[in-house]
C-alpha cells in the first residue's frame, strides 16, 4: 500500500484552477484500480491519496501524471507501507501474509 502527500507549493487559486483536470486524473486511478480514497488536508495545505500496488516506481510515475505535480503546483511524496493488522474490509487490500482483526464492527460503527 502507499500513502501519496501532495503538499501545495502554489497558491490555492491556481490549484483551484488545476483543480478539475486533478480530478479527472483522480477517477482515472479509481478507474484503473489504483486508488482507494483520497482527499485535502485540513487546514488545506495539500492532499492525501491511499493507493495499492507493488511497483513504488510505477507509483512514482504515475503521479508526475497529476496535473498538481506536473505544473509544480504540489510536490509529491510516496510512502510505501506493509499493513501489519488491517480492518477485514481491507482485506483485498492487505498484505496476504498479514491478518484482519477479529471481531471489528462494520464501517461507520465507531
Amino acid at each position: 500500500m502507499f500513502v501519496i502527500l501532495l503538499s501545495y507549493q502554489k497558491p490555492l487559486a491556481e490549484l483551484d484552477r488545476l483543480m478539475p483536470e486533478h480530478v479527472q486524473f483522480l477517477e482515472e486511478g479509481y478507474r484503473s484500480g489504483v486508488f482507494l480514497a483520497c482527499g485535502r488536508q485540513v487546514p488545506r495545505t495539500g492532499g492525501v491519496i491511499l493507493a495499492v500496488g507493488t511497483d513504488r516506481a510505477a507509483i512514482e510515475s504515475l503521479m508526475t501524471q497529476d496535473p498538481f505535480v506536473r505544473e509544480v503546483a504540489a510536490t509529491c511524496e510516496v510512502i510505501e507501507f506493509r499493513t501489519s493488522l488491517h480492518h477485514p474490509a481491507l482485506a483485498a487490500f492487505a498484505d496476504p501474509r498479514t491478518r484482519s482483526v477479529a471481531d471489528v464492527p462494520p464501517w461507520g460503527g465507531a
